[in-house]
């Protein structure tokens, strides 16, 4: 009786000790990640979504070994939060590339002022309306079990209590900037070629008509364009921004932009 109770004490210091592991990582990342870890979610929201994707990973992580020092445990706690930080901001410039989308749009089409500052984050109306579209599309598109599997992924790219190389994080980091912003400035691209267009031509009608005072009639026509062009894009936009988000959940260090 008395071996069976150590044995099932130090059973339940293993698992304890793997768990907590587990939620240095998820609850470092979960602070980041899209949807799950925006400013607007309440902070007991969060700790429970922690709990909750610890539950679910710490099965498929693997075991760590108990500390032999409290040296080794402060090495542990360091490399398992900076890691899960450094994944977790790794998507959240998924978000920030819809904000530049929507800054620059809103920019091209004379609607930046618009609302700038309702929300969490000093956008414009349409940085807004592309934020949370694209947020609520990936949570209906199964963002939570991509999360999971993704975190479950990560024990293979990144060895528990390893801390991550500086080329790999150099490289991966650059590269992600990288694309992120190429991924805002080619989702923004419609409004931009439109404003190109507009621009033009109210040039060419100032030349032929100069008493004609062209930017007051113009501005109702760049407003309402932007509003039809946001219309029609916006699906497409979206579309677009799950698939990239979706293949980098896949192949982080990997995907092609």
């Amino acid at each position: 009786m008395i071996e069976d109770m150590v044995l099932l004490s130090g059973l339940g210091q293993t698992v304890l000790w793997q768990v907590f592991v587990v939620f240095l990582r998820v609850g470092a990342m979960l602070s980041l990640l899209p949807a799950f870890g925006e400013q607007s979610v309440p902070m007991r929201v969060k700790l429970g979504l922690a709990i909750a994707f610890t539950a679910i990973v710490a099965p498929a992580a693997p075991v760590p070994e108990l500390p032999s020092s409290a040296v080794s445990s402060l090495g542990l706690l360091i490399s398992e939060t900076l890691t899960g930080a450094f994944l977790g901001l790794m998507l959240r410039l998924f978000v920030m590339a819809l904000q530049v989308a929507g800054s620059i749009a809103a920019q091209s089409t004379s609607l930046s002022q618009i609302f700038g500052g309702a929300g969490m984050d000093p956008l414009p109306a349409m940085g807004h309306i592309l934020v949370i579209g694209g947020l609520a599309l990936a949570t209906l598109m199964g963002l939570h079990v991509q999360i999971a599997q993704f975190i479950i992924h990560s024990y293979d790219m990144i060895p528990l209590g390893q801390v991550i190389p500086s080329d790999m994080m150099t490289r991966s980091g650059v590269a992600e900037i990288s694309r992120s912003f190429a991924l805002g400035f080619t989702l923004a691209a419609p409004f931009v070629i439109a404003s190109l267009i507009y621009n033009v031509t109210l040039g060419v009608i100032n030349k032929a008509m100069p008493q004609l005072m062209v930017a007051f009639v113009g501005a109702p026509a760049i407003t309402a364009g932007g509003l039809i062009i946001l219309m029609l894009a916006a699906p497409l936009m979206l579309s677009l921004w799950v698939d990239a988000l979706g293949r980098f959940l896949m192949d982080p260090f990997g995907a092609p932009g």
